[in-house]
């Protein structure tokens, strides 16, 4: 008996491994035929999640009655983040935009610059063979040829001392680096901070003042290249009351006595030297570059009254003096006058007057300030306005003397600003 109980049990046990076998055989696919096939099984886990995420889904649209779901409303620190991103945006566009207008009218300078002084020597040269006697057959050609060129080149000095492209090159490069300082200078005021309102506001008035200083259009809305009086450049809005910066453990928010004299010194040097300084050597070189725009078309148009009258019994030699001459003296004078960039040069230091004069502006709307805790914290702005002017803390002490009454304007020996 104990033998036929032993016996079944092996041929059970035997049984049941060989169906066990017979199973995992039936289920094991190769890998191989599975990439050769192109077949991908799905990932469990994964669809179990994304089922269960449809299941909830479907219990809260129908435990709700709603079959789509609603966008919900931005709250009011979202919607102050995507007002910064989109100046952010604004201001990197324009920066985009001025580089790639700077880079194309500084082009403009030189090929216009090339052009116009070889017209204008080519119809010197045909203006002098055309007073070589001996030839009837190239006489005329040559002469209207001369003349031709010659009123060209008159008509092309004339556009290009009304538009100076220098300067509008140098316009635009400035405009460039002042779009990216005031995308930096908005990025890092909110990286320290959550923006408010007044933030926005005031980032919106610094752009329409930035658009208003460099404008993108050439015609209209171009900046006067000749203006009556030389004013400063101002890229800036109107300077207004600060919001309070106090810093925790400082009770006059970082400012003294000494502090204060101090930049009463350096606001009247930056008045007294610096600005005037650079709107003094502005109005010398627009003088200089007036004189030289009304030059070049001036001696291109008396060459082509030369070149015109060549052959002429009654004058002699003197018309093709004149023709030769003048478009030498004219090609002359058109490189000394964009090949030299002293239209650059004017904008330049237009754009350096208007540096110190933003830096007074600073000065004096913290100064204004009754409140010492709604001012800039004091410590920072010393930092801020040694490091724009070039100079070291304890150099820049050393304008607090100015502040005396008592010292006169002829007494100021130095500037405030080393760096230019």
């Amino acid at each position: 008996m104990a033998t036929l109980q032993a016996h079944n049990l092996f041929f059970s046990s035997s049984s049941s491994i060989s169906s066990h076998r017979k199973l995992r055989a039936g289920l094991h696919v190769p890998s191989a035929n599975l990439r050769t096939k192109g077949v991908s099984l799905p990932k469990i886990p994964q669809m179990i999640s994304l089922q269960r995420e449809e299941l909830s889904l479907r219990d809260d649209n129908a435990a709700t009655g709603c079959t789509h779901p609603q966008p919900m409303a931005p709250s009011n620190d979202e919607l102050l983040v995507s007002k910064v991103y989109a100046v952010l945006g604004a201001i990197a566009d324009r920066a985009e935009m001025h580089a790639i207008i700077g880079a194309q009218r500084n082009d403009w300078n030189h090929l216009l610059t090339g052009s116009i002084n070889a017209i204008t020597l080519t119809s010197s040269l045909m203006a002098g063979i055309s007073s070589i006697p001996g030839g009837e057959a190239h006489f005329l050609a040559f002469k209207l040829s001369s003349v031709i060129l010659f009123a060209a080149a008159t008509g092309m000095m004339l556009i290009t001392s009304k538009i100076q492209p220098s300067q509008l090159a140098e316009e635009q490069r400035n405009a460039t680096r002042l779009w990216k300082q005031l995308g930096r200078s908005i990025e890092t005021t909110f990286a320290l901070r959550p923006p408010t309102e007044l933030d926005i506001e005031d980032a919106m008035q610094k752009v329409i003042a930035l658009d208003k200083a460099y404008p993108l259009p050439l015609l209209p809305g171009m900046l006067e290249k000749f203006p009556a009086n030389v004013e400063p450049t101002q890229w800036w809005p109107k300077q207004k009351s600060r919001q309070q910066q106090a810093v925790n453990g400082m009770r006059r928010n970082g400012w003294s006595h000494e502090l204060e004299e101090e930049m009463r010194g350096i606001l009247r040097v930056l008045r007294m030297k610096d600005e005037e300084q650079y709107v003094r050597l502005g109005k010398l070189v627009l003088n200089i570059n007036k004189s030289l725009a009304t030059a070049g078309p001036l001696l291109a148009g008396l060459a082509a009254i030369g070149s015109g009258l060549i052959g002429s019994p009654a004058l002699g030699p003197a018309p093709a003096l004149v023709g030769v001459v003048g478009g030498v003296l004219a090609a002359a004078v058109n490189t000394l006058e964009h090949g030299g960039q002293v239209g650059m040069v004017f904008e330049l230091f237009r754009n350096c007057a208007g540096f110190y004069r933003r830096l007074q502006e600073e000065i004096e709307c913290n100064m204004g300030e009754k409140d010492e805790q709604r001012r800039e914290n004091g410590e920072l702005f010393e930092m801020k306005m040694a490091l724009q002017l070039g100079r070291s803390l304890s150099d820049l002490k050393r304008l607090a003397s100015y502040a005396s009454p008592s010292c006169k304007d002829e007494e100021m020996e130095e500037f405030a600003g080393k760096l230019f």
